[in-house]
């Protein structure tokens, strides 16, 4: 008996990142498992190494009639007994069989996709509600959240391989460079911030957009455009204050992740952030879009280090409680049991 994944996206997003981390952990806790994905040779060789069989196919358009079957296939040769799909794509091409079909949505997708699947997992409630709302029956419907780790044994980046001072304070954000992230806004209140240097990790269509924004604000020389990166533990180590003020955000992830590696976070009331974060407890909240209240309250955290310390220990227990990789591990297992993949 078995658990097959299925992602049909070829990117490097936050979703298929994630995807490798619960498989891995699913791996680590003894549950057989196989992969069915696009060809991406970084994910291949990571879910090989924990032991997963990884077949990649197209998950073309609506012409592709190659990777159901191919995925049918796969899935009887590894005895599944429940198929998850990772989002729309992976959803239009797994396959009907003796086995359950689960949709896992990380947003507010249509399910025009998930027609006929017997059970869908959102990674936040307010999706799992919003769900149900659209008329799927509330008992087929689960919310298991993602979860964060920070590896003891990783380092912080060293600040001078990016020309950081080590005594400048140090903004981390990270995320696809598109609107709907706000890097924009970062920028704009790193002006009201003289003394700290901005790290922006990720990729995106906005980079040419970001960088000009920069260089026209006079900030240039203090923002690093890092790239997609592969080390997001060490730079959330080596970080002051997490940022994070996107306009449109259905979890936040990011802010799970600074939780766990013990850094503050200021971030904007978009949906998912403000389902999470408690203003003044775990976190900072402020307005979408305004820059002024984003540095004041980068400002506060830089300069009240008693507040820096409250708000990441109540972080940390957040994550113990509810984001830590044994709890989601075993709501995963709970579901799979109840349709006999266990």
């Amino acid at each position: 008996m078995s658990v097959l994944h299925l992602l049909g996206a070829a990117g490097d997003g936050g979703a298929e990142t994630y995807f490798v981390d619960l498989v891995e952990a699913l791996a680590r806790a003894g549950l057989p498992q196989a992969a069915a994905i696009r060809r991406h040779p970084g994910r291949q060789a990571r879910l090989r190494a924990a032991g997963v069989p990884v077949r990649t196919l197209p998950f073309g358009g609506p012409v592709d009639i190659l990777t159901r079957p191919a995925a049918a296939g796969f899935a009887a040769l590894h005895g599944t007994k429940a198929a998850v799909a990772w989002m729309n794509r992976a959803a239009r091409h797994t396959p009907r069989g003796p086995w359950a079909r689960i949709g896992r949505l990380g947003g507010y997708y249509s399910l025009k996709y998930y027609k006929g699947f017997d059970h869908l997992v959102a990674n936040t409630e307010d999706i799992a509600d919003w769900i149900v709302a659209q008329g799927w029956p509330a008992g087929r419907v689960t919310c298991i959240p993602n979860f964060a780790a920070a590896p003891p044994e990783v380092a912080p980046v060293d600040r001078a391989s990016l020309a950081t001072p080590e005594d400048a304070p140090l903004l981390l954000s990270m995320g696809r460079l598109h609107d709907a992230k706000a890097h924009d806004v970062s920028l704009q209140a790193l002006t009201r911030l003289p003394d700290a240097v901005l790290w922006i990790a990720g990729t995106g269509p906005e980079e040419a957009k970001l960088k000009a924004m920069a260089e026209v604000l006079g900030v240039a020389p203090r923002v690093r455009f890092l790239g997609w990166r592969t080390d997001a533990h060490a730079l959330y180590r080596a970080a002051d204050v997490c940022v994070f003020p996107s306009r449109y955000e259905p979890l936040g992830n990011v802010v799970i992740q600074a939780w766990a590696h013990g850094l503050p976070v200021v971030a904007a009331a978009s949906q998912g952030p403000k389902a999470l974060i408690t203003p003044g407890d775990d976190g900072l909240l402020v307005p979408i879009d305004d820059p002024e209240a984003l540095a004041a309250a980068i400002a506060r955290l830089l300069a009240e280090p008693m507040l820096r310390a409250r708000l990441v220990a109540a972080g940390q227990a957040r994550v113990e409680a509810d984001f830590s990789e044994a709890a989601v591990v075993a709501r995963w297992k709970t579901l799979f049991a109840d349709y006999g993949a266990l």
